[in-house]
């Protein structure tokens, strides 16, 4: 097709962005309509994407390629099999977080739903680059609104916590950059189609694959580079945190498959041990810390942690099972985490406490509430007929492939994350009613059941029928994972996958 449907994509919310700006009234009811119109069209265009995409191709389809900065870099987008579902959970995501916004933000409504548009189309563009320059524009351009959700909108230490999320992901991709303007000299393009065909030269790999890293894994977060996060979401907004959560995290697992395994082969085999470690220190050591916490966002924040740990690990396997799982662990990870920090949102609104000892006994006073809270609670451990389930399952079938020893100390963390979970749930949901400011506070209004359910729906149907989502990344990654082979080949290394 000829229309451009996926500038389309990125343009639209920042098109209603535009419009927002020049509204008059701050705190306009009319503002979040026109955000969630903008907001609605933009997930309908994408969902319509999805039904034109052609899942028996791993080229990438719907390619607009624009000449900008001649002779260094063009306006270049496209999308494959595993970035399309990535545009899909971020266009489902914005709308809620929009109707999210009625109870949570009080002052300056207009702004925060401009910063929110913006990012949306940050977001998109992000994962439909085909340039490495573009790429990184939007990588990092995307801090900016989320930087001024956190520093405007947050809570009591908010300033401390956006220049800590800002300097931290910045800085991590300083390098990045150096190496984008590196591959430019070396292979006289950043068209990441061509770079694929080219291939670096092997002497190059090793620093280009650290230079990508130092971003990446900030951002995933892994640990030790992980402190910033937790920090973010306490003090980010319910909404903040959502896409935070659902949206910011997946950038740099995306990265991982798109960059590391797709441009160094070579250097992704030698480093693929560092991963391991790393991954299995984030999935033990994030889930016992998250035993130890007492405001509910924070524990929430450091699951989050431990469960890219599982990404991580299961995109080095370099195996079909490990990095399909590794997908569809993010895409469930983006509907269950934003579903448990709406939850949170909900409580808080009421009393305004995040802390776990206020709560207790809500069962008996937010019935509708303790039961959808306990859907996503068992899907975030991962609970068959879940979603969570899906990644989890398929990411240890590709370990058990690789490496024994690295599956057994990874299905701890499954162990743990049931521990954490359960455990939050039980002394927020259940046990006595000791406080009474509990017993006035009402169960879910209309807007937060529409939210709840439109997450729950989902994470419940992938849990059962998980086939649109392997149908449609199955034949990029299998690719993939031939091109990964084939270059290690072509170097004369032995491919033991």
């Amino acid at each position: 097709m000829n229309f451009p449907i996926l500038s389309s994509l990125i343009l639209l919310p920042t098109i209603g962005a535009v419009f927002l700006l020049f509204s008059k009234d701050k705190n306009s009811n009319t503002g979040k309509y026109v955000a969630l119109f903008t907001s609605f069209v933009n997930f309908l265009i994408s969902i319509y994407l999805w039904y034109l995409f052609d899942s028996s191709t791993s080229n990438f389809q719907f390619v607009e390629n624009r000449e900008w900065l001649k002779g260094f870099v063009n306006y270049k987008v496209g999308i494959d099999g595993i970035s399309i579902l990535f545009i899909i959970l971020i266009t489902f995501i914005t709308p809620l977080c929009i109707i999210s916004v009625n109870n949570t933000i009080k002052v300056r409504l207009r702004d925060f739903l401009i910063a929110i548009l913006i990012m949306e189309s940050l977001m998109i563009g992000v994962f439909c680059s085909l340039d490495l320059v573009v790429f990184y524009l939007f990588f990092e351009a995307g801090l900016i609104p989320m930087f001024l959700i956190i520093g405007i909108w947050g809570g009591e230490r908010r300033v401390y916590s956006a220049f800590k999320f800002f300097l931290y992901t910045l800085l991590g991709s300083v390098l990045m950059l150096v190496a984008i303007i590196s591959i430019y000299w070396i292979a006289g393009t950043t068209d990441i189609v061509q770079l694929y065909e080219l291939g670096i030269d092997i002497k190059y790999q090793n620093l280009l694959w650290l230079a990508f890293f130092s971003s990446f894994a900030v951002k995933t977060p892994m640990w030790p580079v992980h402190t910033w996060l937790p920090d973010a979401h306490v003090e980010a907004p319910t909404a903040g945190s959502v896409l935070l959560a659902a949206i910011l995290l997946k950038m740099a697992g995306y990265g991982f498959i798109r960059f590391s395994l797709g441009l160094f082969p070579v250097a992704s085999e030698i480093f693929t041990p560092l991963v391991y470690s790393l991954s299995l220190i984030a999935i033990i050591y994030a889930s016992l810390v998250a035993l130890m916490q007492e405001d509910m966002k924070k524990l929430i924040a450091y699951s989050s942690v431990a469960h890219m740990g599982f990404v991580t690990l299961g995109i080095f396997t370099i195996t079909q099972q490990g990095i399909e799982g590794s997908i569809i662990q993010m895409i469930s990870h983006g509907l269950v985490s934003a579903a448990l920090f709406l939850c949170v949102g909900v409580v808080y609104d009421r009393i305004h406490s995040r802390l776990i000892k206020t709560y207790g006994g809500l069962v008996s006073v937010m019935p509708k509430y303790s039961i959808l809270f306990m859907l996503f609670t068992l899907a975030a451990l991962g609970l068959p007929g879940t979603s969570g389930f899906i990644g989890e399952f398929l990411i240890l079938m590709g370990a058990f492939k690789d490496n024994f020893l690295v599956a057994v100390i990874a299905s701890f963390g499954v162990i743990f994350g049931a521990a954490y979970m359960l455990w939050l749930y039980r002394r927020v949901v259940f046990g006595n009613l000791t406080n009474k400011d509990l017993l006035k506070i009402p169960d879910l209004d209309n807007s937060e059941k529409f939210i709840l359910w439109s997450l729950a729906l989902p994470v419940l149907f992938f849990g059962f029928y998980p086939e649109p989502l392997i149908n449609t990344i199955e034949v990029s990654v299998y690719d993939l994972i031939e091109m990964y082979n084939f270059n290690l080949n072509m170097f004369g290394l032995e491919v033991l996958k």
